[in-house]
């Protein structure tokens, strides 16, 4: 079989005895079907692998046209902050618990790679919030989310004061533990837990909300993603703060900050096999109901 993708790049849960077993099953697949095969340093180091070239991240970005994440949703999101910087499509197989974004079953990779190295896979484009702190007039620190961005106390629970304003307009100010903003990949992870809405993959939208508010009137609010979010922290505020992206990366905030959230330039180019329907992934991770007859 002629593959579409010539170099593919496994990434993986490192130290994980199922994750290993998959890995070297996919890795053998793939070498069968003709593909150049590269993995992620972090995981060659415990997996042995014939013929196979241990890269970092970045350059499998640079190198491959297909990245397959062997693990849960929390690897997919590490590995496509840094691969959406480059034209590599990803494609996950679920080693994890939920499987949002790592969507094949590990059981069952074989079919499913087949037909994707056909050609025979759905394609979708998932934007990513870029986040920048500013202080004094300067850009301190920036990041990159896949799923949220989390304005929150930096130590322990501890109610925040804080303003938003919506392309320099002013929204509200608010007392909470804090704030989160989550892109539609997002709105089924941390959001969701909080109350948030569930927004469809395909919406241009961002979805704030309000944790723990000192008022029973706020709501969750969904703005379009061509916007650009500040959020204003008064210089009279005592806590320690953070704004934390996609639960891995946390950047320090202090009184008098601004934190600016908009979409990122860059896209996350996600694979899925062509049977791939999202509200089935949802009826069947949130326990829904089937049909009625």
């Amino acid at each position: 079989m002629t593959s579409v993708f010539k170099k593919v790049g496994l990434v993986g849960k490192a130290n994980h005895p199922d994750t290993t077993t998959t890995l070297i099953g996919v890795c053998q697949f793939l070498q069968q079907q003709g593909c150049q095969v590269y993995v992620e340093q972090k995981v060659g180091h415990d997996v042995e692998l014939d013929n196979v070239e241990q890269l970092t991240l970045l350059e499998l970005g640079q190198i491959c046209d297909l990245a397959i994440v062997i693990g849960g949703d929390g690897n997919m999101l590490g590995a496509a902050r840094v691969l959406s910087r480059f034209d590599t499509a990803v494609i996950g197989i679920n080693r994890g618990n939920l499987g949002f974004l790592t969507d094949i079953n590990p059981e069952a990779f074989e079919s499913a790679l087949t037909q994707v190295l056909k050609g025979n896979f759905s394609i979708e484009e998932r934007f990513l919030l870029e986040v920048t702190v500013h202080r004094h007039g300067e850009v301190k620190s920036v990041n990159s989310a896949v799923n949220e961005a989390v304005l929150h106390s930096d130590k322990v629970a501890h109610m925040i004061e804080f303003e938003v304003y919506i392309n320099d307009k002013f929204v509200f100010s608010q007392r909470a533990d804090g704030l989160i903003m989550s892109t539609p990949t997002g709105s089924t992870a941390y959001s969701l837990s909080g109350g948030g809405p569930i927004l469809t993959p395909n919406l241009n939208a961002i979805c704030l909300l309000p944790m723990f508010p000192h008022s029973l009137t706020n709501r969750p609010l969904v703005v379009d993603a061509n916007s650009t979010i500040q959020l204003v922290v008064p210089n009279r505020s005592q806590a320690q703060l953070g704004v934390t992206c996609d639960g891995h990366v946390t950047l320090p905030v202090l009184p008098g900050d601004e934190i600016r959230i908009q979409k990122h330039p860059d896209l996350l180019k996600l694979l899925h096999p062509k049977d791939y329907n999202y509200f089935n992934v949802l009826r069947r991770k949130l326990n829904w109901g089937s049909k009625l007859y």
